[in-house]
């Protein structure tokens, strides 16, 4: 049997094994459910990911691989046979258990490295040492101090460490939705999606990246990747938006900005959402609801920046139909079941269900409705749902290495109370002010964001850095989405850009251009986090006048911060009407009553400016 065949076995019973656990057809505790989704996930990962590129393919990567593979094996079951007698003693080990924790935290390290990059692993070891240096540490940051065996068996054989919330969540809510988004992308959502978006801006202005920026947010909800979601949509959209007339350099923005939004569009929301939930302990329709309009206004801001971008480069609505020809009927008759499995996914999270369970009813209905429609129980579907399996759970394996590794660094938070320290230094530095403190933590967020997945970067920041807004009298969840929206952007923020490197690279353009570009373009979504905490009607948690009120000015604000970063309205602006455009917005985002009236006053009379040169422009 070939390794590829080998893999997709593994797979397949990874997936499998998850579906049925989750399903209630096999009942588990959680950390022997924890411990076989990590033994089962990082033998994939070390698989499937070489040593280093130089070793791809050779004999001495092979060798290594498997001697991972058998170490991680081997550990796991050691731990599997040992968890019940070490729970029911109230936590005594022995020599065996120390050393394969110590096998384990190794594992972490390299699958960390392996799976999401050095700087993940690199983080990761640097807080793992802290507590055998702190002793000698100056200040703050001086500590008792704990041995190797102590951090180690606390680590791995405890629920607060390696198998804690972010693996727990990893082996319920993710690996379902990973499976759920390969299953529509199997059975054809993308083109499903592609096409609706291109027959929803048919004759607009700027139709191709409008479509891009729909295209974009349908796959971008289920990938759970900004980078992977450009990878998969940028293909398609950039070539389309440079032959309507776009730079290179701006197609690729235009898709890294829509590709990050993605994960911030609910109902699915990538992966980082049901991560939040569980940490901060609410229903996901709770972070559902909170992220409704932060995303509509991420998504309106990318279509004020489309349009107006097209309007300032002179590109006209095309006459040409980019669509397949069919009736229109006929298309929603082809996407009956994704349409069906989102709103079964929708309504019944909305009903109380659990989101994994939710997703297995969708996954359910969307097979159905595909019998339905073909009229046929073949040979061929059950390989697409046995391939759908086996791709969810390969996709799930990086994101197993990013949780397992923040769990080391929010174990290694509690035991040591690092994490009150770093917000008492958040605290020291603001000097007790709320605005220096956000200041402060949007950095931060986007420092440690920068090179990571979505995911990887939430589960650092929600750890490290929002415990400190929380200490700060912020609610918990405003707390978390703050640093989420963050980690989400750092995707787009030069230096370290993914997103918007995986589509320079498409658009055959400067990685560096596409980088600051799209951080321009997505300049709203710097200020909009802020917004969350003094304007809580963002979150929809203010009265209704307040929701109210965010609304409105809301999309008022972001249409005048894009107009301010294109330079164009009707007509290209002046940089001092630039200016004003961007203070209009800054003034509508703040979110009271006062700035709202100002900064509409700023746009009205920019508006009305515009309108006059326009008409003098037509009467000469």
């Amino acid at each position: 049997m070939s390794k590829e065949k080998v893999v997709l076995a593994v797979a397949f019973c990874l997936g499998l094994f998850h579906l049925a656990v989750v399903s209630g057809v096999v009942a588990i505790s959680t950390m022997p459910l924890r411990l076989v989704h990590v033994a089962l996930a990082f033998s994939l990962l070390f698989v499937l990911r070489p040593a280093t590129q130089k070793w791809a393919g050779t004999r001495a990567n092979l060798v290594l691989s498997c001697v991972l593979v058998l170490a991680v094996l081997g550990a796991s079951l050691w731990l599997i046979t040992r968890w019940k007698a070490i729970a029911f003693s109230g936590g005594l080990t022995t020599d065996g258990d120390f050393y394969a924790g110590l096998v384990i935290l190794v594992l972490v390290f390299e699958a960390a490295r392996r799976g999401v990059g050095l700087i993940l692993a690199v983080i990761t070891f640097a807080f793992f040492c802290y507590p055998f240096i702190s002793p000698h540490l100056p200040g703050i940051l001086n500590g008792r101090g704990y041995s190797l065996e102590r951090m180690v068996l606390f680590l791995t054989t405890d629920t607060q460490g390696v198998y804690g919330i972010p693996i727990g969540v990893a082996a319920t809510y993710i690996i379902v939705f990973t499976i759920f988004g390969a299953m529509l992308s199997r059975f054809g959502a993308s083109d499903f999606f592609f096409e609706i978006s291109i027959r929803l801006t048919r004759g607009l202005r700027a139709a191709s990246a409008k479509s891009a920026v729909l295209f974009s947010t349908l796959i971008g909800m289920v990938s759970g990747s900004a980078a992977g979601n450009v990878a998969v949509t940028g293909t398609v959209t950039i070539p389309i938006m440079k032959r309507e007339g776009y730079q290179p350099a701006q197609a690729g923005a235009i898709e890294a900005v829509a590709s990050t939004g993605g994960q911030l569009m609910p109902p699915v929301m990538g992966a980082a959402a049901f991560i939040m939930a569980e940490i901060v302990g609410v229903p996901y329709t709770s972070v559902m609801a909170v992220a409704i309009l932060p995303a509509l206004l991420f998504f309106g801001s990318a279509f004020f920046v489309v349009h107006l971008q097209a309007v300032r480069s002179g590109i006209e609505p095309r006459a040409e139909d980019q669509s397949d020809g069919r009736p229109l009927g006929e298309v929603l008759l082809h996407g009956a079941p994704f349409i069906g499995a989102f709103a079964v996914l929708v309504g019944l999270m909305l009903s109380g269900f659990s989101p994994f369970k939710a997703s297995l009813w969708a996954m359910a209905v969307l097979v159905g409705l595909d019998v339905v429609k073909s009229r046929r129980i073949d040979l061929e579907l059950i390989r697409k749902i046995a391939l759908s399996i086996a791709e969810g759970s390969r996709n799930v394996i990086t994101i197993s290495a990013a949780c397992a590794a923040a769990g080391v660094i929010s174990g290694t938070l509690g035991i040591t109370g690092l994490g009150s320290k770093i917000a008492l230094l958040i605290d020291v530095a603001s000097n007790g002010q709320l605005i220096l403190a956000l200041l402060f933590t949007m950095i931060a967020s986007i420092v440690l964001g920068m090179g990571l997945p979505t995911t990887a970067a939430y589960l650092i920041l929600a750890t490290v850095v929002a415990p400190a807004l929380v200490k700060f009298g912020v609610p918990m969840l405003t707390a978390h989405f703050f640093v989420f929206y963050y980690g989400c952007i750092s995707t787009i923020t030069p230096p370290v850009a993914l997103a918007s490197y995986v589509a320079g690279g498409i658009a055959g353009a400067d990685v560096n251009k596409v980088g600051w570009t799209a951080a321009s373009y997505a300049l709203t979504s710097f200020v909009l986090p802020f917004a969350f905490v003094f304007g809580p009607g963002i979150l929809m948690q203010g009265d209704n006048l307040g929701n109210l009120l965010a609304v409105i000015t809301g999309f008022a604000g972001v249409g005048a911060v894009a107009a301010g970063v294109v330079g164009c309205i009707i007509s290209p602006l002046s940089w001092p009407n630039r200016l004003v455009a961007l203070g209009a917005g800054l003034c509508l985002l703040i979110q009271t009553w006062p700035t709202a009236l100002v900064g509409a006053v700023l746009l009205s009379i920019l508006l009305v400016q515009q309108r006059a040169a326009r008409q003098v422009s037509l009467k000469s």
